[in-house]
């Protein structure tokens, strides 16, 4: 992990430090194509080259967010299109809602598969 990323993660306290990076090591083993950065201020994920997901922490409110990338989408003539974003919200002090995230992640990985 480069020292950035690792620094976002090791900046946060607990238990939100735990439970990012039990998100981040659970979405890099879902699939070994997954890369690991820091878009935006926040640890962000590829896959492909496309957008995948993020992980945020905003306000004590602990995001796991995921992306449609724009280069996947049908655009109506004249548009333009977005990323399109969807996130939920982690409970730090609970398990992790391993069967939702799994099925969201395998969503957007098939996405962008099919492109």
């Amino acid at each position: 992990m480069n020292p950035t990323l690792e620094s976002y993660y090791l900046s946060k306290p607990e238990p939100y430090q735990s439970c990012l990076l039990a998100l981040k090591d659970f979405i890099l083993h879902t699939n070994p194509n997954i890369c690991h950065e820091r878009k935006f201020q926040i640890p962000f994920f590829t896959y492909k080259g496309k957008k995948l997901g993020y992980l945020w922490l905003d306000h004590k409110k602990l995001k796991l967010g995921f992306c449609l990338d724009k280069s996947l989408q049908e655009a109506a003539p004249g548009a333009k299109p977005k990323d399109q974003y969807e996130s939920m919200q982690i409970d730090p002090n609970a398990d992790l809602p391993v069967a939702i995230i799994l099925q969201k992640l395998n969503y957007y990985l098939a996405m962008i598969d099919k492109s």
